[in-house]
């Protein structure tokens, strides 16, 4: 228990160094636009494949646990629409881009720790830290959201499509789900959420990276303490979050 307290304590004078003193602007904003490229454009494609497959299934199996004379077809469109807004495509699609983001930012600055990398920046007198993470979470806070945004849109789209390639269902009364009692403020929270968790991830990883030890095999297993304790606290903070946004 004592090694968890000390494991927080050092994450958060870690995230004090990253949000102090900062370098010139001109370098960090060029290392935003960088990330934004390695950490969200690079996750586009991995995005859209789950989601409009996700968006399928969520599709049939409404269709097929629902079907029932006295149930309209039109809600089998709503449910899957709520479900790709509140809860897949911020939690589930973070906890994916966990995996690929988290372990590709854990290995990449456990790599430089190990090199020496980074006792190189420290001592030339730059901000290591600020320098190597704060790019990195910035990037993700802000690029996420839009991957939340696309993967609603590809995943409502794949339930569409599954309903015309199947015919288990009629696609009007799915579009007709689909626009049915629609409030704005669900992805509102869902893009609160996607930037909490992208800010969890990034941060997370980058600090097991920041403190690996010894050789490329402590690298490994640091990226897949990330991962782990990302997911994890992704799930606890998606509950509290819920507790708050939408109680």
């Amino acid at each position: 228990m004592l090694k968890v307290f000390e494991q927080i304590g050092r994450y958060f004078i870690l995230m004090g160094k990253v949000f102090s003193r900062p370098e010139k602007g001109a370098i960090y904003r060029r290392r935003i636009v960088y990330e934004m490229e390695a950490i969200g454009v690079d996750s586009i494609g991995l995005t859209a494949i789950i989601s409009i497959f996700i968006g399928a299934v969520i599709t049939l199996q409404m269709c097929i646990n629902l079907e029932s004379p006295f149930i309209p077809q039109s809600l089998i469109g709503y449910a899957t629409r709520e479900t790709m807004i509140l809860e897949f495509s911020s939690t589930v699609v973070a906890l994916i881009l966990s995996g690929k983001v988290g372990s590709s930012i854990a290995s990449e600055i456990g790599t430089m720790r190990i090199t020496e990398q980074i006792d190189a920046l420290e001592i030339m007198g730059v901000n290591a830290a600020s320098y190597l993470i704060l790019p990195k979470i910035v990037a993700a806070v802000v690029f996420f959201p839009f991957l939340t945004i696309l993967s609603i849109g590809i995943g409502v789209l794949g339930g569409y499509l599954i309903a015309m390639a199947t015919g288990i269902m009629i696609p009007d009364n799915y579009l007709e789900g689909i626009m049915l009692d629609f409030d704005s403020y669900s992805v509102t929270y869902s893009l609160i959420k996607s930037a909490v968790f992208a800010y969890i991830i990034t941060s997370i990883s980058a600090f097991f990276g920041y403190y690996a030890k010894g050789n490329s095999l402590e690298v490994g297993k640091a990226s897949t303490r990330a991962v782990v304790v990302g997911s994890v606290v992704i799930m606890i903070f998606n509950l509290i979050l819920t507790q708050v946004l939408l109680i």
